[in-house]
C-alpha cells in the first residue's frame, strides 16, 4: 500500500465533509486563524462549559490525530495573532476544518438561544435602548468582553481599539453572535466553512 493511500486511510472522514480550497501553501491565512478563533470565543462565552467538552468532541469525531490533546487545542487556538500567547504558529487547512467541525457540533445545541438573544437585540435597537439593558444579552456580552480582555494582546492596534471602547466590543460580539446562527442550520458547517475563505481563494 502505498504511503498516499495509507495517510488517505487515516484522515479522519468527516473532514470530507468540507470542501477544500486551492490555497496557496495548504495553510490558513492569519485572517482565518483569527477568525475562527474568535467564533471560538462567542462561543466560549455562551456556554461556559463548552471548552471543556471540545476534547470529546474530537474523540466523537475521530480528529485525535488532528488536535491530540488539549495543548495541541490551545496551540491551535494560539495562531490568532491578537492572543496575547501568540505562537506565530499556522493552521494546516485540516486542522482548521476541525475546529469549524468542533464550533458546529457545539453551536447547534444552542440556537435557541442565539435566536432569543438576537431578537433581544433587534428589540433594544428599536425602542432606542442599549442593549446592556437585556439581561441576558447582557449576560452575553460581559462573559464575551471578560474572555477578549483576559486573553488578547493589548499591545496589538486593532485590539486596543476594542479594549478602549465597551460599544465596539460589544458590536464585534454581536457580529460573531450572528455568525454562529449562521453555521446552525442545515449545510451550516460548510457555509461557515466557505465564508472564511471569501477573498482568499486563489
Amino acid at each position: 500500500m502505498s504511503d498516499i493511500d495509507s495517510s488517505a486511510q487515516l484522515k479522519p472522514i468527516i473532514l470530507d465533509d468540507l470542501p477544500d480550497f486551492m490555497i496557496s501553501g495548504y495553510h490558513c491565512s492569519t485572517h482565518i486563524q483569527k477568525h475562527i478563533d474568535l467564533i471560538l470565543l462567542a462561543l466560549e462565552a455562551l456556554d461556559l462549559g463548552v471548552s471543556e467538552q471540545m476534547l470529546a468532541t474530537v474523540k466523537l469525531f475521530n480528529l485525535q490525530k488532528v488536535i491530540k490533546n488539549r495543548i495541541a487545542l490551545w496551540r491551535l487556538r494560539s495562531t490568532n495573532p491578537w492572543r496575547r500567547a501568540y505562537n506565530r504558529g499556522i493552521l494546516s487547512i485540516e486542522q482548521a476544518k476541525a475546529l469549524v467541525i468542533i464550533t458546529n457540533h457545539h453551536v447547534k445545541p444552542l440556537t435557541a438561544d442565539i435566536r432569543q438573544l438576537l431578537l433581544a437585540e433587534q428589540q433594544m435597537s428599536k425602542n432606542n435602548l442599549p442593549v446592556t439593558c437585556h439581561f441576558l444579552l447582557a449576560e452575553y456580552l460581559d462573559q464575551f468582553r471578560a474572555h477578549f480582555h483576559s486573553r488578547m494582546n493589548p499591545r496589538r492596534a486593532k485590539v486596543a481599539l476594542y479594549l478602549d471602547s465597551e460599544h465596539k466590543l460589544n458590536e464585534l460580539a454581536l457580529i460573531l453572535l450572528k455568525q454562529l446562527l449562521f453555521c446552525t442550520g442545515t449545510s451550516g458547517m460548510q457555509r461557515l466553512w466557505v465564508s472564511l475563505f471569501d477573498g482568499e481563494v486563489i
